[in-house]
């Protein structure tokens, strides 16, 4: 049998990528793509819904630096590398990520980093962000340790810009698999009965006939987020996502002043590989949704990317990172939908207590049990 081509081509659906905007958002505005519609910005160089470049893009690749920078001190952790600007009035620095007070002073200048594209602003107060804590933090509170000063702790939660790679890019698949269909025959055997006699009975057999395919499939993913910092973990970042992308602004300093800013410390080129492997695998996972048959073996996908389109992006979140036991935990707080994700310590003690006790109530019900059927 000759190999059968299937072509597949959509667009991802909004739920399936923690980038997920909210649908009641307001619409981006500008000129309408002249591919598919799609209101583009001036400023954007391609259309956010198909990719295609903008023929009205007056951006251009060096920006003139006219706005006034608010003046920042920046300084380097020396313990996990993280690097931030903050009020030159503050005297003294705990970096947010690891909580070490081993900090340096460093001149932006020496970096030479690109400048930020867009930003997205807070929508959550300091204080709605503590109550979020300790609301957080009362939940299942007898696993809780007891000597954990929740109101000390509290104190270290800061606001912060954090660095987001936002990519958009066409993904291109050639695949091949052997696909297989059921198909069912009677079969008749013989047995003995309960009575020990050999009777002659038929059953269902299932069968698989299997057959080669190959195809094409594509699909264009937007907004998916890479964490633009070496402190945050893709899956932390994925536990407060996601963010209301359509609010977006253009970056300006005005908008961090007063606010903690990381700097980049995943270069785009890292952050890109991230970004592919992660829509590689979607590829593998669409592909085996797309194909037919009851079942399949042997899938191969070879995917190519292009029209690959980012934006260094400052995404507002609260950090809070205390010790306890000579652990790390972290405490995160989506600076715009108020959504809440972090791991916080447990007594091993209780828990070990609860599982005795449990086990004591269940052994004591096994024992009445026993003595009512005895009798």
């Amino acid at each position: 049998m000759s190999d059968t081509e299937v072509v597949s081509a959509d667009i991802v659906p909004a739920a399936e990528s923690p980038a997920a905007v909210d649908r009641n958002a307001n619409s981006p505005q500008g000129v309408p793509c002249e591919a598919c519609g799609c209101p583009v910005e001036p400023d954007d160089r391609f259309c956010p819904a198909c990719g295609c470049p903008n023929p009205n893009n007056a951006q251009q690749e060096t920006r003139a630096r006219d706005a006034t920078e608010p003046a920042s001190t920046f300084f380097r952790c020396e313990n996990c590398g993280c690097e931030m600007s903050a009020d030159p009035a503050q005297r003294s620095y705990i970096c947010p990520f690891c909580d070490s007070t081993y900090v340096a002073e460093f001149s932006p200048a020496q970096t030479d980093r690109q400048r930020p594209e867009f930003v997205v602003g807070f929508a959550v107060t300091p204080d709605q962000a503590r109550e979020k804590f300790f609301q957080w933090i009362r939940e299942n509170s007898w696993f809780r340790p007891g000597d954990l000063r929740a109101a000390q702790i509290v104190d270290k939660q800061k606001g912060i810009y954090l660095p987001f790679w936002s990519f958009s890019m066409l993904a291109e698949s050639r695949w091949q698999a052997t696909i297989g269909e059921y198909w069912y025959r009677t079969e008749t055997y013989t047995t003995r009965d309960s009575k020990g006699k050999m009777v002659t009975k038929t059953r269902q057999v299932r069968e698989t006939e299997w057959w080669p395919l190959s195809g094409r499939h594509h699909r264009y993913h937007s907004g998916h987020l890479v964490p633009g910092s070496r402190g945050l973990q893709q899956s932390e970042a994925n536990g407060v996502m996601p963010f209301q992308l359509p609010a977006m602004k253009r970056y300006q300093p005005h908008f961090i002043a007063g606010w903690l800013c990381e700097e980049y410390s995943v270069a785009r080129e890292d952050a890109l590989a991230i970004c592919q492997q992660e829509f590689f695998q979607r590829e593998q996972s669409h592909v085996a949704g797309f194909l037919p048959g009851d079942t399949h073996r042997g899938l191969e996908v070879q995917t190519q990317f292009s029209n690959v389109n980012s934006d260094l992006c400052l995404l507002p979140i609260y950090l809070l990172t205390y010790r306890y036991k000579d652990r790390t935990f972290r405490f995160l707080v989506n600076g715009q939908t108020g959504k809440v994700a972090g791991e916080k310590p447990v007594s091993w003690g209780r828990i070990w207590l609860a599982i005795g006790a449990g086990a004591g109530l269940l052994a004591l019900l096994i024992l009445l049990l026993m003595l009512l059927l005895g009798r």
